[in-house]
């Protein structure tokens, strides 16, 4: 066995649903790596560049003190800007529609129109009006549109109560043809939920209902739902959210978007809640809690952050007074802050992609980031794929890791992030290119910028392209980026949105919250693979 295997230190996770204590191997591999031989390597291998690419020039992942200094220029390895719109910045999430062409189609009344065009639309939040810059332009979600990617053009903004900051509840159903948030303005707003009509122009959103659902106005249970995180069931009839405020998910009926109501809400009890997943038939959720770094070397101490799997048949059969169901969880202290879930199939076996907010030791600082090197883990967070093909059994195979992620870089890396609070290396949104058949997964890393893996072997991840935007040297007036002083002039940026890939053009599209929105094509024979697909309504 290699140094780099010798040295992995073990974690404790516990399996609470199943009443079981399992070790697990600290590093890029599956519990038992003795089958392949040779173990994988602790850090996923990096990607192969191009000859006119500017490669990192440290660690992988890495933007060292002396590029911060001097006004970062950026790094590209196998992608490559195509169009930016900066417009105001952007913050936490993106969402999609893709109308496809169609010789004939059927508006959601019924009528009946000819010819339509293939088009698509993108939108991504930005700061609450009470946490921009003086002096913004535009509030709200900007709606672009995205069918020519070398000139994302703005085409309206969104501006009821739940876009003017949806924060991480933004998404799209294709198949009902919606788009929905919850209010999560600076983290947690209120009660309301936005939905609006994409089927007719996917440019200028049809607003159908901006209403408090939970307080006994909606013919509905009265609790106190406050928004933040928010996800659709894949058949549009059910709106999940994720209350931080209350510690507390619940689900919304779509049935009749002009009319949202409040169907259950529950609380893990574990720890907080954040983000989630649901199955294509609406009875499994792939819910996180949200635990903190706490007594990492402390066998005594359970750790409280990871995955949770709930059984949602009585809310997806609309059953009185519906219950959701804990069918197992899985937790860990590499890491903590749990983000949210993408459920996937790769060569048709089902797994969770679980993806991480903060590092081992906590929300990113320096007390928290020296706890996690002292513990010998990951002071930053990461992506995860998780084998359910026994639901009650879950088990992590790979851990997605960087250079950065090395706990054996510590002393290279954390000089970097000297006067900086939160969000530094790390992960926050991933995606994947097809959930039914997924081979490719791209995640926002803040200043470890836009990540691309080839995800077909799962437990043998590979880095196949970056990009880390030049840092700008004005500030975005819609950034979150300007809070707490992290934003400095030429400094990194903060990916930290959803990531869009097309694999019939071979390229992307997401948000970095300085420099707007950025679309990337892939160097030709970088990407797709041949088994790579973006079918509507498949990525995340």
């Amino acid at each position: 066995m290699s140094s780099r295997a010798r040295r992995r230190p073990m974690v404790t996770a516990t399996l609470i649903a199943v009443s079981c204590v399992a070790l697990v191997g600290f590093g890029n591999g599956r519990d038992d790596d003795r089958d392949h031989g040779q173990p994988p390597p602790l850090t996923v291998p990096k990607a192969h560049c191009g000859p006119h690419d500017h490669p990192e020039s440290g660690l992988q992942g890495q933007v060292p003190a002396a590029l911060r200094a001097a006004g970062f220029k950026g790094f590209n390895c196998n992608l490559e800007l195509i169009g930016q719109s900066r417009g105001d910045g952007g913050n936490w999430q993106t969402t999609e529609f893709r109308d496809r062409e169609r010789p004939e189609w059927f508006d959601r009344s019924g009528r009946r129109h000819g010819h339509k065009a293939e088009r698509v639309c993108g939108y991504h939040g930005t700061a609450s009006p009470t946490l921009s810059l003086p002096g913004r332009a535009n509030m709200g979600v900007p709606v672009l549109d995205l069918t020519d990617l070398r000139h994302p053009t703005p085409t309206a903004h969104l501006t009821t109560t739940s876009m003017l900051d949806p924060w991480e509840s933004l998404k799209v159903n294709e198949r009902r043809q919606l788009l929905a948030a919850d209010n999560g303005q600076n983290g947690g707003g209120g009660p309301e939920v936005d939905i609006y009509d994409v089927s007719d122009d996917c440019r200028f959103p049809q607003l159908l209902a901006s209403l408090p659902v939970g307080t006994g106005a909606d013919g509905g249970l009265v609790a106190p739902i406050i928004g933040h995180e928010g996800s659709f069931a894949p058949d549009g009839l059910t709106y999940y959210g994720g209350d931080l405020r209350n510690a507390q998910y619940y689900a919304v009926d779509t049935t009749n978007p002009t009319e949202p109501k409040l169907l259950a809400a529950w609380k893990p009890g574990i720890a907080n809640v954040h983000g989630m997943s649901i199955s294509d038939d609406g009875k499994r959720g792939y819910f996180v809690v949200l635990g903190v770094g706490a007594g990492l070397t402390d066998p005594n101490v359970a750790p409280t952050n990871g995955l949770v799997i709930y059984d949602l048949t009585e809310i997806q059969k609309r059953k009185a007074n519906p219950q959701a169901k804990l069918v197992s969880s899985l937790l860990w202290k590499d890491g903590s802050g749990a983000q949210h879930t993408i459920n996937v199939k790769i060569r048709g076996k089902p797994y969770v992609i679980f993806v991480d907010e903060a590092g081992s030791g906590g929300f990113s600082s320096a007390a928290q980031r020296d706890a996690a090197c002292a513990a010998g883990l990951t002071p930053f967070p990461m992506a995860r794929i998780i084998d359910i093909s026994d639901e009650t059994k879950p088990k992590i195979i790979t851990r997605i890791m960087t250079e950065t992620h090395d706990p054996a870089n510590c002393s290279k890396v954390l000089p970097d992030l000297v006067g900086l609070s939160i969000f530094t290396y790390g992960t926050h949104y991933c995606s994947v290119d097809n959930r039914h058949n997924a081979t490719t997964l791209a995640c926002g890393m803040f200043n470890s910028g836009i990540r691309v893996y080839d995800i077909r072997d799962p437990e043998r991840v590979k880095e196949i392209a970056y990009f880390n935007p030049a840092g700008t040297t004005t500030p975005s007036g819609g950034s979150n980026h300007n809070l707490a002083n992290n934003w400095v002039a030429g400094g990194p940026d903060w990916c930290s949105a959803q990531i869009h890939l097309d694999a019939k053009k071979g390229t992307l599209w997401t948000t970095c919250q300085d420099n707007g929105v950025l679309t990337l094509r892939f160097r030709d024979g970088v990407w797709p693979f041949p088994d790579s697909s973006t079918p509507p309504g498949q990525q995340n």
